[in-house]
């Protein structure tokens, strides 16, 4: 009797835990896409010149502070354990940022400024996708150590926002940093030497317009 007792707790419990599993996959597939309300119109906007990421787990949030960054796309570090397809992204929003002593809250961005830097995140993610597991752990290293690759992953996500049609918004972020009297002349100059100039942008709209054209 007590064998049969404790086969029969062990079936509930293993019932269990398959129905809190087949749940949390449900819940997966129904939200592919999560999304702060304050930022929701925006998000959904940048969303929406990425098609490819419908099914692509992505999960947008405000975190207090990012370091030397107002937004930061990355994997979720347990789901490089999973297939490309099953993956999990984040991009972090800071809620304030500060940059050479000068405070900005979120919140006050401009609505295509916003959707222009949720795009240039997107467009890393982009970059992730295509990317095996060990590959994109060597490119986050590298990332951390080489001037050279964060000059390269910069460069290529503004380049996938822009390749989307996404150009006036990026443009428009662009503007907003160089032009913002606010900011400083380093964080302006950082900006400058690792992101694609807005002459930069036109010349790869101008290439890809006449793509579409010739097509």
């Amino acid at each position: 009797m007590k064998k049969k007792s404790k086969l029969k707790k062990w079936l509930l419990a293993t019932f269990c835990i398959l129905i809190t599993v087949a749940f949390a996959n449900m819940k997966d597939k129904k939200s592919e896409h999560i999304v702060p309300d304050s930022i929701r119109k925006e998000a959904l906007t940048a969303l929406s010149y990425y098609p490819e990421l419908k099914n692509t787990r992505i999960e947008i949030k405000f975190k207090k502070n990012i370091k030397k960054s107002i937004m930061q796309a990355q994997p979720s570090f347990w789901s490089l354990l999973n297939s490309k397809k099953n993956r999990r992204y984040y991009i972090f929003v800071s809620e304030s940022f500060e940059i050479e002593g000068v405070k900005f809250d979120t919140k006050n961005i401009p609505e295509n400024v916003m959707i222009g830097w949720l795009g240039h995140e997107l467009g890393h993610v982009m970059d992730y996708r295509n990317r095996n597991s060990f590959d994109l752990i060597w490119f986050g290293i590298k990332y951390i150590l080489l001037d050279k690759s964060i000059r390269e992953a910069e460069r290529a996500a503004d380049s996938y926002a822009v390749e989307k049609n996404m150009d006036k918004y990026i443009l428009e972020t662009k503007n907003f940093i160089l032009n913002n009297t606010n900011l400083s002349e380093v964080y302006k100059a950082r900006i400058k030497k690792y992101y694609l100039s807005p002459d930069e942008i036109l010349a790869i709209v101008e290439e890809r317009d006449k793509a579409l054209n010739l097509k």
